[in-house]
């Protein structure tokens, strides 16, 4: 029978044992900087053209070289200490060290050093692999300095940064945000950021942190919180959703406390609120003396008439049917006057007594003929002439009716006060309603003196008159319900040697 080979188990081949030759033959591929060093001696053996490259020594340069030869000189770079640092890859297998080797240029390379003991066949070798970490040093202290600096920056900085999960609670909180919501150093932070919300604030910040809003897309937020103290704040803040890979995850809130802001407002219109109501009384002086004299008409009828029915009650035999019928006729002409005064009364009353603040969609000629009537009466006392030129077509603006009719008597009058001082013949006062582009245009104009040069720009302004004895709260009132309007005013000299005031309003869109 012929003999079987035998089994052979290839794991109980013995491995090929690898020269030195044959590691450098490896080591020569890599692109990664390689030193190998003698276990023992510590001296260099080898390195691979890529470290040849770096340190710019040719091979045969290289091996005899020592740390002074290759190192920065200085105290840390020893070559004891370079030793040492080899020596312990030998104790432990490997051994990293921070290494700045010196180029034959005397260019200073930075590295990280990996020294690891390598069993060869022959001897026992230290393979060195470095690399350059000077711009990552450059960059950490560059990190680190950006971080100091935000830090100095953020630490007088008025504008919170906060992360806040969906229920309210406080994810990450910086310094600033700390400090504005009232929490001290050493004090820990809250554990809810809406709890600190006054409740309808609360709600809307809830409903906000609900939303996981797509593409980082902002939402502006206002708010009102209590501080430990019992302090109401006001805070204005923008909030979108992050998602920072294993770091933060949440909604980013920027805020910063607007409460000066949001009393200076509400100062504002409170001061608004006491000029309207002062612009929609402030005719009714000018009213009554322009119907004072309207009045005394017939009041001083009612009285002659009810005289003269007295006197023939008293004269007269009530039993013929002409002395009935001339008392009836005195009695009936008294009431005719009582009539006529109540319409003078009710003409004014329905003009002032709708005092709430209302915008309502309006013809601005029907606003001018509202008005007509107290202007005409003014005129009246005067003698001066009131001509009103409307517009053709419908000029339909947004506005508080009253208030856009204070603007014209105010304007009126003070042009009728104007032409006081003027001969009767020249008495006249224009007023005009037009459509300019898209606005609304009034134009009240006199024959009187004019303006001087250089006043048309300050005539606006508050407390500013050329009246001796007037206070300029009436045109200051003009331009403050113009502006309030979205509208413009302004003076300019007439063709005729007066005054132009004008004030345009915006016309609504596709009106008819």
């Amino acid at each position: 029978m012929p003999s079987e080979s035998p089994i052979v188990d290839p794991l109980a081949v013995a491995p090929a044992a690898f020269a030195l030759q044959d590691f450098q033959r490896m080591m020569e591929a890599l692109t990664m900087c390689i030193i190998l060093h003698d276990a023992d001696t510590k001296s260099i053996l080898w390195a691979n053209p890529s470290a040849c490259d770096v340190l710019g020594f040719t091979l045969e340069e290289l091996l005899p070289l020592k740390a002074p030869d290759m190192s920065r000189r200085s105290h840390e770079y020893r070559r004891e200490i370079g030793r040492q640092w080899l020596h312990g890859a030998v104790l432990h297998g490997t051994n990293v060290v921070e290494w700045c080797y010196r180029a034959k240029n005397g260019e200073e390379i930075l590295s990280e050093a990996t020294a690891t003991l390598v069993k060869l066949a022959q001897q026992d070798v230290i393979m060195v692999q470095f690399r350059d970490i000077a711009r990552e040093e450059q960059i950490k202290r560059e990190m680190k300095r950006l971080e100091s600096r935000l830090k100095e920056f953020m630490q007088d900085s008025d504008e919170g940064v906060a992360v806040l999960r969906a229920d309210g609670g406080i994810e990450y909180i910086s310094d600033a945000g700390r400090k504005l919501l009232g929490v001290r150093p050493g004090q820990p932070t809250p554990g809810s950021f809406t709890a600190l919300c006054e409740p309808e604030s609360r709600e809307e910040l809830r409903e906000l942190l609900t939303l996981a809003l797509p593409d980082a897309i902002s939402f502006p937020i206002r708010y009102q919180i209590v501080l430990k103290n019992g302090q109401r704040r006001w805070h204005h803040a923008s909030c979108r959703y992050i998602e920072i890979e294993n770091d933060l995850k949440g909604h980013l809130l920027h805020f910063r406390d607007i409460s000066d802001q949001v009393e200076a407002e509400d100062a504002r219109r409170h001061n608004q609120a006491a000029l309207e109501y002062l612009a929609r009384h402030n005719a009714m002086g000018e009213m009554a003396t322009a119907i004072a004299h309207e009045l005394s008409q017939p009041l001083a009828a009612i009285r002659n008439f009810l005289e003269g029915a007295m006197l023939r009650l008293n004269s007269v035999d009530l039993s013929t049917a002409a002395a009935r019928d001339n008392i009836l006729w005195g009695l009936g002409s008294a009431a005719r006057q009582v009539d006529h005064a109540a319409t003078i009364i009710k003409s004014v009353r329905e003009y002032v007594v709708k005092l709430e603040q209302t915008e309502t969609l309006i013809d601005i000629n029907e606003t001018l003929n509202d008005v007509r009537y107290f202007i005409e009466l003014k005129a009246a006392d005067s003698a001066t002439r009131i001509e009103v030129h409307h517009s053709d077509d419908k000029l339909m603006v947004s506005c508080e009716k009253v208030l856009i009719g204070q603007v014209i008597l105010n304007l009126a009058f003070n042009a009728i006060e104007e032409m006081s001082g003027f001969t009767a013949t020249s008495r006249r006062v224009t007023i005009r309603c037009e459509r300019v582009a898209n606005t609304a245009l009034i134009t009240v104009t006199d024959q009187g003196g004019g303006i001087e040069a250089g006043q048309h720009e300050r005539i606006f302004d508050g407390f500013f008159t050329s009246k001796v004895s007037g206070n300029g709260i009436g045109l200051a009132l003009c331009k403050n319900i113009i502006a309030r309007h979205r509208g413009d005013i302004w003076a300019q000299p007439a063709a005729s040697g007066g005054t132009s005031f004008c004030f345009a309003l915006p016309l609504v869109k596709n009106d008819s």
